[in-house]
């Protein structure tokens, strides 16, 4: 409990090495593991994949202090109706288990992820949770954050991505092992065309409250 708002404020100016979950992939795989990771400033991130990865993944993220009652409440109704159980789980809360914690569901894991969050949403800055999320989350199978992701789908920089890329690389996210951004699969096409959507309707992004 002391040590974790040290970490937590660390990473305010330390940009992240690595995360659990890299070494967790790392020690599951039976063959050799590549991991493909470089960080990178926001400002070098491609505008149309910050748009795309919000309107995927949160759009509320602007708005909500790290947890979205909202999305909450509607996927314990959608429950109830009958319908599958699905995640309602933020950027920032998907920043804090991706950075400090590790990914296998369980109520320690749940209620150590509300503590990340609300440090990580009263130190940094919306920008930096963004920079963080972008810079670590996986995006294909050993690759880890959007240059990587960018280098690797299409052999150019994330700066260079746009708005086709961007929602292509974001309509993996659900599972990026799994899904292919190029070329897209059947799902990531029509995901894709979700998120276009979304960006229209989303209009300019500001990360200013």
């Amino acid at each position: 409990m002391i040590l974790s708002p040290i970490w937590v404020i660390s990473y305010t100016w330390i940009d992240v090495p690595a995360t659990p979950l890299m070494g967790i992939r790392k020690l599951q795989s039976n063959q050799k593991h590549t991991i493909q990771h470089r960080w990178i400033p926001l400002n070098q991130i491609s505008k149309d994949l910050q748009l795309a990865v919000i309107c995927s993944e949160d759009q509320r993220f602007i708005e909500h202090s790290g947890f979205d009652k909202e999305a909450i409440e509607k996927a314990i109704a959608d429950h109830k109706s009958g319908k599958r159980l699905r995640g309602a789980s933020t950027i920032s809360q998907q920043t804090a288990k991706n950075v400090f914690l590790w990914p296998h569901r369980s109520w320690v894991r749940k209620g150590l992820e509300g503590y990340f969050t609300f440090l990580i949403e009263t130190f940094w800055s919306k920008e930096r949770i963004l920079e963080i999320y972008l810079n670590s989350i996986e995006m294909g199978n050993g690759i880890y954050g959007a240059e990587a992701a960018a280098q690797f789908w299409y052999n150019k920089s994330a700066s260079d991505l746009n708005q086709e890329e961007a929602a292509a690389i974001a309509a993996i996210l659900p599972n990026p092992r799994k899904y292919l951004a190029n070329p897209a699969s059947e799902y990531t096409q029509k995901r894709k065309e979700w998120i276009f959507i979304q960006m229209r309707n989303y209009g300019t992004l500001s990360l200013s409250k």
